[in-house]
């Protein structure tokens, strides 16, 4: 695996933090989840108990994001853990945590301080603002910064308001710039042979996504509305209803509506003026509400075939049931097996990044709490038996 000479050690929590050392120990980096003894990482209690949703004693949450890694139970709140977590440090090429600003100064544990122990070392914050501004020390959760990141404004319609996307994506793009900056800082050390600190705000991830919309506003002032499943520039570019579900059909550019016109054949768009991209979008109300009223005539399934027939750019709006049993998602190992503690397998969304040297993935169990403890330990920092067992006893480890 790509990362396999990499060791992580993962403080985080929740999910912004979890899944972007999962998308890590995916790529093959022995992942070890420091956590508090006890209690550990907040998400192992979250649906412990639900019939649907846990397996293990253990929540969908958990189960997802902390495949692949191992668990070692250390108090970082104790001077005798630190220093655990130290020595840990010494062999470690990333500490990666998502704790409020300033928590890792407090416990002594901040990029500063670590690169005293290994200057290789590169550490990895994920926080809601980021680590500098006037809002460094508010709290943020996935919603606040969709909102405040402008996408929501334009995901629902003048109609229903804003709508948060369906996904926490205020979270996952945290974590997915959390592990990008990681893979940056690690091959700058290649170059220089020190660490860094890699500072990511989910609301920076949030501003990076709206992209050439954003730059749409910045060149001309207009303050965009919600656009539902419509497009900025291009026309048909929608979902639909059909006879029996929706559709949607994705005309970029002149070439793809002169094809869709000859595969539609309604009179209603051979306007000349409809070869023109501006006239369409001043009739987008009229062009959708004609092919809408044209796709409603038959099914899902016979659109496709015709539309996919053309080459005209369609697909249709999955459930969940229908996404994950897509033949093209199955062809492409994104559903995986992921073993259990009780030799059950469970299902999950596989890894994203197919690397052509990589072999096929294989994944190990999420880990029960301080599972690892004594094994990591003994690898990484060499620790004895009698060492371990004081430790143990002094409750510095569990």
């Amino acid at each position: 695996m790509a990362l396999e000479h990499i060791t992580v050690l993962d403080l985080t929590h929740m999910l912004s933090g979890p899944y972007g050392t999962m998308l890590l120990a995916d790529l093959g980096a022995r992942t070890i989840k420091v956590e508090p003894p006890g209690t550990g990482e907040g998400t192992r209690r979250l649906l412990e108990n639900d019939p649907d949703y846990a397996r293990d004693g253990m929540g969908a949450y958990f189960l997802t994001l902390n495949r692949n890694k191992q668990s070692v139970c250390v108090d970082l709140k104790s001077e005798a853990g630190r220093a655990v977590f130290l020595d840990l440090v010494r062999h470690a090429d990333v500490v990666f945590d998502n704790f409020s600003v300033g928590v890792t100064e407090r416990l002594g544990i901040d990029y500063a301080s670590l690169a005293k122990v290994n200057p290789r070392v590169v550490t990895c914050s994920v926080t809601g603002f980021g680590q500098t501004g006037p809002d460094t020390q508010r709290p943020a959760f996935d919603q606040v910064v969709q909102a405040m990141g402008g996408g929501m404004s334009i995901t629902g319609t003048p109609e229903t308001g804003p709508t948060r996307s369906g996904i926490p994506i205020g979270d996952l793009g945290g974590g997915v710039f959390g592990a990008m900056g990681v893979l940056a800082a690690l091959a700058e050390r290649e170059r220089t042979g020190r660490g860094q600190h890699v500072d990511v705000s989910m609301l920076d991830a949030q501003i990076s996504l709206l992209n050439y919309m954003a730059t749409m506003h910045l060149m001309s002032g207009h303050v965009p509305a919600g656009i539902g499943n419509g497009h900025f520039v291009h026309v048909p570019y929608n979902s639909y209803p059909t006879a029996d579900g929706h559709i949607i059909v994705a005309c970029i550019g002149d070439g793809f509506f002169e094809r869709f016109v000859e595969f539609i054949d309604l009179p209603a768009l051979r306007k000349p003026e409809y070869r023109n991209q501006p006239v369409r979008y001043a009739a987008k109300a009229e062009i959708d509400a004609i092919v809408g009223e044209a796709l409603k005539q038959n099914t899902t399934a016979h659109w496709l075939e015709r539309l996919r027939a053309a080459r005209i750019p369609c697909g249709p709006v999955n459930d969940f049931a229908q996404a994950l049993g897509d033949p093209q998602v199955l062809a492409r190992d994104m559903v995986v097996e992921v073993p259990l503690q009780s030799g059950e397998t469970l299902r999950m969304p596989g890894n994203p990044m197919k690397l052509s040297a990589a072999p096929k993935k294989t994944y190990t169990a999420p880990p029960v709490l301080g599972e690892h403890t004594q094994q990591v330990l003994s690898e990484v920092t060499g620790y004895s038996p009698e060492r371990l067992a004081a430790l143990r006893s002094a409750g510095a480890i569990a």
